[in-house]
């Protein structure tokens, strides 16, 4: 007779099968049992043809990754802790020592700097390119280029880059393509589909789409999670390799909270894009702003490049900059951030609360035509009225 809490440990009971609601179950992990021997030999997690270990998937991630795959327009997904963790898997990937890999110069920083160390350390050489010049890049790819990343707008500075000729110049090169797509989402255009109308083809766009799921697919600005999305199986396979070398996994409790909020993804979206171009519009017509950085603004870098790939009507985050006047130094700047009270203070984006960041972009670029202190905004949920009487009470602090 078994003592009871072996009974417990072993008890029998399978629920019945059938069950659906509209949110998926939550399958939690490390070890996946098997029938018998035949099916540990016979079975392959690299296809998603069945579960070997936790690391390798369950239900619920295969459920999460297939439903990223089909928002960015791709056949094959792989989930990593983190966006700056997709960034890291793809170079692992596809890199060796002797290799060459192209950042655009306004890159997500953290890109830059693991490039800086890490890859330059192995013996993988990085070099900068203006996102702005397709013939820049063009110039700049040699023969141990493997790997050139692409990213719109860019990083805190917003400039839209064409992303379909950079596209297009690797691909004549025989080069790869990576775009961190975090700012679209999968919605405001389709990563690898980067041309309107006859002038570029299907397939026009990047060979890997990655995103930090921790911005817009959460939403909730609680949950840090990446994603790997491709189309062709064969690099798909090499980054699932180098992901399971890597030991990269991902929490049930996450991958739940990013399915709850999957659904409303779009709708939470315009909501940021439509508070965002308000609140743009309204700094960009204050004497204090002498530049302003949204794409769909006629005035941004970049502006006839968004509205080529997005639409006239397109879609554009919540996300924007501003420069502001040279006659305002940085510590008037820092103390109109701190008089922000429904703006906080602090990194990342597309959460439900809004931020702002100041920037000392002369140290992040090679070059900056602007002399006035750059700040981040990032548009949260709050009513829009809400947020344009916090800007202009922190104006006061500005001025002094």
């Amino acid at each position: 007779m078994s003592k009871p809490v072996t009974d417990l440990i072993h008890h029998p009971y399978v629920p019945p099968a059938g069950f659906a609601a509209p949110q998926p179950g939550v399958f939690k992990a490390s070890t996946v049992i098997f029938p018998n021997v035949a099916a540990i030999r016979a079975r392959d997690w690299k296809h998603k043809t069945g579960y070997t270990y936790g690391l390798h998937g369950t239900p619920t991630t295969f459920m999460l990754e297939e439903r990223i795959a089909a928002l960015e327009g791709g056949s094959q997904c792989v989930l990593v802790p983190s966006g700056l963790a997709a960034i890291a898997a793809v170079n692992l990937a596809l890199l060796k020592s002797g290799d060459e890999v192209l950042l655009p110069d306004n890159a997500y920083g953290p890109s830059k700097a693991l490039a800086e160390a890490e890859l330059k350390g192995w013996g993988i050489r990085y070099a900068l390119y203006d996102p702005m010049d397709p013939a820049d890049l063009q110039a700049r790819i040699g023969p141990g280029t493997k790997l050139v990343w692409l990213e719109a707008p860019g990083s805190v500075t917003m400039e839209f880059a064409p992303l379909a000729h950079l596209a297009q110049v690797c691909r004549q090169r025989g080069v790869t393509t990576a775009l961190d797509n975090t700012w679209g989402a999968g919605l405001a255009f389709n990563g690898f589909d980067l041309g309107r109308g006859d002038r570029f083809l299907a397939g026009s766009g990047a060979d890997i789409v990655v995103q930090a799921l921790t911005k817009y697919p959460s939403g909730g600005g609680d949950v840090l999670m990446g994603s790997v999305v491709t189309r062709d199986d064969a690099l798909h396979q090499k980054i699932k390799l180098t992901h399971m070398r890597l030991g990269f996994g991902v929490g049930a409790n996450d991958v739940e909270a990013v399915l709850r909020s999957l659904p409303s993804i779009e709708v939470r979206y315009r909501a940021h894009d439509r508070s965002a171009r308000a609140l743009a519009g309204w700094l960009q017509s204050r004497p204090e702003i002498a530049q302003l950085l949204h794409p769909a603004f006629p005035s941004s870098p970049g502006h006839e490049h968004w509205r080529a790939l997005c639409g006239e009507d397109g879609m554009a985050a919540g996300l924007f900059s501003v420069v502001f006047d040279a006659r305002y130094g940085s510590a008037r700047v820092d103390a109109f951030c701190d008089a922000l009270k429904l703006f906080k203070l602090g990194y990342s984006w597309a959460g439900p609360i809004s931020l702002v960041v100041p920037y000392d972009i002369p140290s992040m670029r090679r070059a900056w035509p602007h002399k006035g202190t750059l700040v981040r905004f990032s548009v949260g949920l709050e009513d829009v009225e809400d947020l344009r009487a916090d800007l202009e009470q922190a104006m006061g602090a500005l001025r002094g």
